[in-house]
């Protein structure tokens, strides 16, 4: 009996979760009744048409990634909820939504395609609404730590919402969005921002954005709008400018990487609620003793190495202020 867990593994050598995160343009979600299968769209209620699109779309390599959803009310739901989120260009400070009640999954495929080439989907839109949906990974049949922690973890997660009278999110399951080795693990959208290794105090301070910000330290994976490699740059610029940093328009860019990929120089630019803009330039180096080498998942037969950064600098370049006039 293979008894080894990912999770622990990584808990107990102390990696560090930050830059953990892939960039997709665009996350696809489909509200599908569980259990699912360890390739989840393999599960027995996803249709064909739908598998095929989704082969389609990793064949052309496009930047989308299709997840499943479900809550505890998906199996004996007489509609299907369908959810796109896209990255757009500029400044922004997570992603646009789009939201769909269909009468099945089956139609699931034709309005995704729909507004994959045509950006309009048919009469399934509900209008835009300010909801925040937290997605927590439940694979178990992928890697067994999102069973073993992520269950658990969205029971709580879905009771402190309620407990919280916080009628603007949802809680969903979600099939493997990667990271299993830091289950539990969550998304939380529009933002796009990736948490790990969670517990109920840190999902607290998360949706309610209050709490020592430093706690987020060790929980944060990173943010889906930036590169993997400069996302412990935004972590930085987090924890000096506190919660309000959430509230703030972000883009972010390599501008040089060496040829070993040991060194980076970085940019992100930042607006605050009031206009202003702050340009920061940053150097990142690989670091040693942060990089790590174990087991990506708990059926992993070999051990991967997992590069991290630290920034060695980070400095403001410029700045521009909205002048107020009487």
């Amino acid at each position: 009996m293979n008894t080894f867990f990912c999770s622990d593994n990584s808990r107990i050598v102390g990696e560090d979760i930050i830059g953990s995160v892939a960039n997709h343009q665009t996350y696809v979600l489909i509200e599908c009744p569980t259990p699912w299968a360890a390739e989840a769209f393999d599960s027995r209620w996803v249709p064909e048409n739908l598998r095929t699109l989704v082969k389609e779309v990793k064949r052309a390599k496009l930047p989308i990634k299709f997840l499943l959803i479900a809550n505890n009310f998906s199996h004996k739901s007489d509609s299907t909820t369908l959810l796109i989120y896209q990255q757009q260009e500029g400044l922004i400070n997570g992603f646009c939504k789009r939201e769909y009640k269909l009468e099945n999954i089956q139609q699931a495929a034709a309005v995704i395609k729909k507004f994959l080439w045509s950006r309009n989907s048919g009469g399934y839109e509900l209008d835009a609404n300010s909801t925040r949906d937290i997605l927590v990974c439940t694979h178990g049949s992928h890697d067994k730590c999102c069973s073993r922690y992520g269950n658990p973890f969205h029971f709580h997660a879905t009771n402190i919402v309620a407990d919280l009278n916080l009628n603007n999110v949802r809680i969903w399951k979600s099939s493997h969005f990667g990271g299993h080795r830091f289950a539990p693990t969550c998304i939380d959208f529009p933002e796009g921002r990736y948490y790990g290794n969670l517990n109920q105090d840190l999902f607290k301070s998360i949706v309610t954005r209050s709490g020592d910000i430093k706690s987020l330290e060790k929980a944060y994976r990173g943010w889906g709008i930036l590169p993997s490699s400069i996302q412990v740059v935004e972590r930085e610029l987090m924890l000096r400018y506190g919660w309000d940093w959430f509230n703030y328009k972000v883009a972010g860019r390599i501008i040089e990487q060496s040829a070993d990929k040991k060194t980076i120089q970085a940019e992100l630019i930042f607006e605050k609620p009031d206009g202003s803009k702050y340009n920061y330039r940053a150097l990142l180096v690989k670091d040693e003793t942060k990089t790590v080498e174990l087991k990506s998942s708990c059926n992993a037969t070999q051990k991967s190495v997992f590069i991290k950064y630290a920034v060695t600098s980070l400095w403001l370049t410029s700045t521009q202020f909205v002048t107020v006039t009487a």
